[in-house]
């Protein structure tokens, strides 16, 4: 059983939350977000937030209380404050710029990487070794930094590639004469 889900889900000023049946809609200064829960599972607004619940004393139906009431609570801090992931990229030679919409990479390889830009993130580049990936939805930004990481992950023994940023890689010793 959950022991979060036992607690509502606290709304931040400035978040509006409609529930229409089993639709949750979240609205905020930065965009609005929706889900749609199972039939098992029901939401309510109360005066201190939303309170997830179900009927069933299933272990599934209680483990999605508990994902709802995550998803909930990080659609409401993405609304409100929205979501961040800053990725490095070290090596000579490598960098990045934002060409149009697209992120355009060069690292290492013969051609140049373009990664367009997915709706609903927001990709910055403020230097050309740096990387800020921005957007209100916490899945869909860790997965857009996860597949440009994918493009060069860093590699142990000189630490060339992109990696998240303060990421700490384990190096390894060269070959010794």
């Amino acid at each position: 059983m959950s022991r979060l889900a036992r607690n509502p889900v606290p709304v931040l000023d400035g978040v509006d939350v409609t529930i229409n049946g089993q639709d949750v809609i979240v609205k905020g200064p930065k965009g609005e977000m929706k889900i749609t829960l199972i039939k098992q599972l029901s939401a309510e607004k109360t005066e201190t937030g939303i309170l997830v619940g179900t009927d069933s004393e299933k272990p599934f139906h209680q483990n999605m209380k508990g994902t709802v009431w995550s998803l909930i609570s990080g659609m409401i801090r993405g609304v409100k404050e929205g979501f961040e992931k800053k990725l490095e990229i070290n090596g000579v030679g490598y960098r990045a710029q934002i060409r149009g919409k697209d992120l355009v990479m060069q690292l290492g390889y013969s051609h140049e990487i373009v990664y367009p830009q997915p709706e609903g993130v927001k990709i910055e580049c403020p230097t050309p070794t740096e990387i800020v990936i921005s957007g209100v939805d916490k899945q869909q930004v860790g997965q857009t930094a996860s597949e440009i990481v994918k493009f060069r992950p860093p590699e142990p023994y000189k630490g060339k590639g992109i990696k998240y940023a303060g990421q700490q890689i384990l190096r390894k010793e060269g070959k010794k004469k």
